[in-house]
């Protein structure tokens, strides 16, 4: 298309940004299969089928791009295309069109993680519309790596000694030190159906002064929260509750919402944090309904998008040194 030869590129060649190359369908299916079946069953040596767990969600989600990443790089256009798909329907997305995702024709609303629904808007129109002019796959690439920071656990580096322990004794450590202006910080700690019973018994111990709740990333399952659930609902001043980023799915979104729906059940929360696990995208009406009753006087509601109010711009900046994007609700106006 008129752009320079790379350098080291054989001649006739077309350059990874602007020109792609087919692979046979064959070989595209099987990059596929190979991603995602990179944890599949295997065999115990002693002969008796022992598969291993499925990885997190967001480790399976982060390959994919990291592998859509480097079909890009390649100049695979196909394969990027069919990846992106992919992640898309490993997010919820499976049911919007191209056009939506590309134009944003339609208003996207009770979005989970909308920072998340806003990247792949922007990652599609890099893959979907290359430009035959400029660093299109460095661009491409800066949204691909803040879509993996958004997506990946960031806060075990406040731990880096501490996390080396078995998780066992990290969370003996955690829940042996005094609370930090309420907040009780648990993420990135392996956190089992047996550890319930003890953390239940520090939450009823420092009810009176808990604000927020960190479980990010904790390898948190549906068993293990439902145990934890109605000692979470009982504390009185809990006002955040992040559980992004583990194993939950919708049975357990069903479970807070009808919670919600009791007044007495998180009296004070404000915002609920349910993105990146493994089949909650959207929010039901009942959930962001008790929400908004919990907190009449705040003016935007962190878990309500609505495209036609914002105006953010999810833009593609460099994150080699960047912090953490802000959470939803500082950009999101609520739904009337």
């Amino acid at each position: 298309m008129g752009a320079k030869q790379a350098k080291g590129q054989e001649p006739g060649g077309a350059s990874p940004q602007h020109g792609w190359r087919r692979t046979p369908t064959k070989e595209r299916g099987d990059i596929l299969a190979s991603l995602m079946q990179k944890s599949g069953d295997r065999l115990s040596r002693g002969g008796v089928a022992t598969p291993p767990p499925p990885p997190p969600p967001y480790q399976r989600r982060i390959g994919m791009i990291q592998q859509m990443m480097l079909m890009a790089k390649q100049g695979k256009q196909d394969e990027t295309m069919e990846m992106l798909k992919t992640l898309r329907q490993d997010l919820g997305m499976e049911s919007t069109s191209l056009d939506d995702v590309l134009y944003r024709y339609a208003s996207f609303r009770n979005l989970v993680d909308p920072i998340t629904h806003d990247l792949i808007i922007s990652l599609a129109r890099y893959v979907h519309c290359p430009k035959t002019e400029g660093d299109s796959l460095g661009a491409m690439e800066k949204v691909c790596r803040q879509l993996t920071y958004h997506l990946s656990p960031h806060s075990q580096w406040r731990r880096q000694g501490l996390l080396k322990r078995k998780p066992q004794a990290c969370l003996k450590a955690v829940l042996s030190a005094p609370l930090s202006s309420g907040a009780l910080d648990l993420s990135g700690i392996p956190l089992a159906a047996r550890d319930m019973e003890r953390l239940c018994a520090h939450l009823q111990r420092h009810a009176s002064t808990l604000v927020s709740m960190e479980m990010g990333f904790s390898e948190l399952t549906d068993e293990a929260f439902l145990l934890l659930l109605p000692t979470l609902a009982a504390l009185p001043r809990l006002e955040t509750l992040a559980l992004n980023g583990n194993r939950l799915t919708r049975a357990v979104l069903k479970e807070v919402t009808d919670a919600l729906k009791d007044p007495g059940s998180f009296p004070s929360v404000t915002w609920i944090d349910l993105g990146n696990n493994v089949d909650i995208f959207s929010l039901p009406q009942p959930f962001l309904v008790s929400l908004r009753k919990r907190c009449p006087k705040q003016g935007n509601l962190p878990t309500i998008l609505e495209f036609g109010e914002s105006q953010v711009t999810v833009g593609p900046p460099d994150l080699t040194d960047a912090p953490p994007p802000p959470r939803e609700g500082n950009e999101r106006k609520e739904t009337r």
